[in-house]
């Protein structure tokens, strides 16, 4: 799992969160405005104390009842006011916050579909789920709360602090006192929290992960009754992530304390020093009232601080993390930047034997051709040999070519570059003579059509899962058709037919339904080219069979390649390669590499047979 590195010392939270700009700028107006007013509800809180003032000086030393009254209704008036700002504040936020939260979660969707296939190798599952949940939830409250009520927060502390140093520059300057001590503290906690936040955050992701992989992976664990060490593992992650949060916890604590308790001895300390005055004669009592009472009311702007400073850092981080993933290069949609098409240097001379092969090299023209392909996957060594080296490998136009090696001989890996799920390294693959970088991704992968050896199947319809692989027009004709050719007939006997839904990961079937669907799906656009990988590997004898017959009308209709390991799907192909060593070894028919190739004879016949067949060549020779 790629792990995030330690925060940086030069780490700015309001660097990370600047880039949020371009989501919020739509709606800035919006948000001014709401800003505008929580200000000015703000404001309207500070008149209060002077409120206070003119009644204690005014009316109560006066004992006329009139102005009190008077008082008390401009207090209710003033409070409405303020009430009616604050909510509408809320109004204004919530339909442009619940747009900017749905525009990000939509580009991360978008760009997690056009990240190439080893950025999907690399990550977790759970955290790329965590980043499209919690974290954009953590953003949404950001801009909702905190990114306003700093400002307000921070214009109300000036305001209020210039009302008190107004009234009385003595009392002021003992509420300013522990100013400076609460400065240090937010600065040594915002360092702090920021990598708590992080480690807390990615913890979440890996959190994620486990509970995935238990629900998707139920059937093993019970199956082999590992409930318990899923359960061990989950609760090791829940404590780690519980110690986190407590350690959040505990410097939040010790920020509030400290944000709480020098500022209330600050206004008790002007408390004492305020009534020694008024009774010296030297303040009025009204003075001390309104003082006092604008102290109190910026007890929430500065109690906040801590909480605000907390929310802001654990933004700041989700914000990071969101960006790890839209930073990531997506796959280009043509030639990849930096490669020309010509990748690997001269085309190398193409032949179907280059090694032990039977018969001349092939012309170039149409078909699939492998020129030279080398492949060695993005996190693996330098120094390691690559997976692919110098594969040369022609399949002609209308021609079917199994292909058979040994496990980890690099099949799979060759029939993902032919659509571009992975890069070559070196050389170059060509669709009828054209280099698959000039295509543009949508132009290749509409012109080939993938089965691969795990099918995957989404929580949709039947015939939703199979017309994915299909032009948007395809109708009950194709699926029909399709569902033919892949003896998926048992479609029509499930509960809704070709409208059931087959739940997540199509686990409601079997393994070799899941397998005809993910064929139907692979024919049913008719595909010039069709690459598939063990397509017929979980079904039984009599299914594959009937599989087979029909699946021969389709392939004399296409190019296809066919990674294969058993005769009957070997004998689908017109002619078969072999792979070894990463390299293709021989070429020929099924009969012909049975009679001159020992490792296609054992690859075919098994190892007893397969060395028989070895001593045998050898006594001849």
């Amino acid at each position: 799992m790629p792990r995030t590195p330690a925060t940086p010392a030069d780490r700015s939270a309001v660097r990370s969160l600047l880039r949020l700009w371009p989501y919020v700028r739509p709606v800035r107006l919006r948000l001014s405005t709401a800003a505008f007013v929580a200000v000015l509800a703000s404001c309207t809180g500070l008149v209060i104390p002077l409120v206070l003032k003119w009644m204690v000086d005014g009316p109560v030393a006066d004992r006329d009842t009139a102005g009190v009254w008077l008082g008390a209704l401009w207090l209710l008036l003033l409070g409405f006011a303020e009430a009616l700002l604050f909510g509408m504040r809320r109004w204004l936020v919530a339909r442009p916050l619940s747009h900017v939260e749905a525009e990000m979660r939509a580009d991360l969707y978008g760009r997690l579909q056009r990240l190439p296939v080893a950025f999907h190798d690399r990550w977790p599952s759970g955290q790329l789920l965590s980043r499209a949940t919690a974290d954009l939830g953590l953003l949404r409250m950001f801009l909702a709360f905190p990114l306003t009520f700093l400002l307000v927060n921070s214009v109300t502390i000036v305001l209020g602090v210039a009302v008190m140093l107004v009234q009385d520059w003595r009392l002021g300057l003992v509420v300013l006192g522990p100013a400076v001590p609460v400065v240090v503290m937010c600065v040594l906690f915002e360092r702090r929290y920021a990598h708590v936040a992080r480690r807390a955050q990615d913890q979440v992701g890996d959190l994620t992960t486990v509970v995935e992989e238990s629900v998707l992976g139920i059937r093993i664990i019970k199956g082999f009754g590992r409930h318990r060490t899923q359960a061990r593992a989950f609760r090791e992650l829940s404590r780690s992530l519980r110690g986190t949060e407590l350690r959040k916890a505990r410097l939040l604590a010790t920020i509030w304390a400290v944000i709480v308790t020098l500022p209330e001895l600050a206004i008790g300390a002007a408390l004492v020093l305020g009534v020694v005055r008024v009774a010296d004669g030297e303040l009025s009592a009204g003075t001390l009232v309104a003082f006092l009472s604008t102290a109190l009311a910026l007890r929430w702007p500065v109690d906040s601080i801590g909480f605000l400073l907390a929310m802001s850092q654990e933004a700041a981080t989700a914000t990071e993390r969101y960006f790890e993933v839209m930073d990531e290069e997506p796959e280009e949609p043509g030639t990849p930047s930096g490669r020309t098409a010509d990748t690997g240097g001269a085309e190398r001379p193409a032949e179907d034997a280059p090694s032990g092969g039977a018969g001349p090299p092939v012309p170039s023209g149409g078909g699939l051709r492998f020129h030279g392909v080398t492949f060695r996957y993005p996190d693996a060594s330098p120094d390691s040999p690559p997976t692919l080296d110098g594969v040369d490998l022609h399949i002609r136009s209308g021609e079917s070519m199994a292909l058979v090696g040994a496990t980890g001989s690099g099949k799979t890996t060759l029939t993902a570059l032919v659509p571009r799920l992975h890069e070559v390294t070196a050389g170059r693959i060509t669709l009828d003579g054209e280099d698959i970088t000039a295509l543009s991704r949508a132009q290749l992968r509409a012109r080939v059509a993938v089965a691969f050896e795990e099918p995957t199947l989404f929580s949709a319809t039947v015939g939703e899962n199979v017309l994915m692989g299909a032009d948007d027009d395809a109708g009950p004709v194709e699926l029909e058709r399709a569902l033919d050719v892949a003896q998926a007939r048992f479609v029509h006997d499930l509960p809704q037919g070709v409208e059931t839904q087959v739940g997540e990961q199509g686990l409601s079937l079997s393994g070799g339904q899941r397998q005809r669907l993910a064929l139907a799906r692979a024919v049913v656009g008719r595909p010039g080219f069709l690459v598939l990988d063990d397509p017929l590997s979980a079904l039984d004898v009599h299914t594959e069979a009937a599989v087979e017959a029909a699946l021969r009308q389709v392939l004399s209709g296409t190019t296809a390649l066919i990674v294969a390991h058993r005769p009957s799907t070997v004998l689908l192909a017109d002619r078969v390669a072999l792979l070894s060593g990463g390299r293709v070894t021989a070429v020929g028919t099924h009969h012909e590499l049975l009679r001159t190739n020992s490792e296609y004879a054992h690859l075919m016949s098994g190892e007893e047979s397969g060395a028989r067949f070895a001593h045998q060549e050898a006594d001849r020779r």
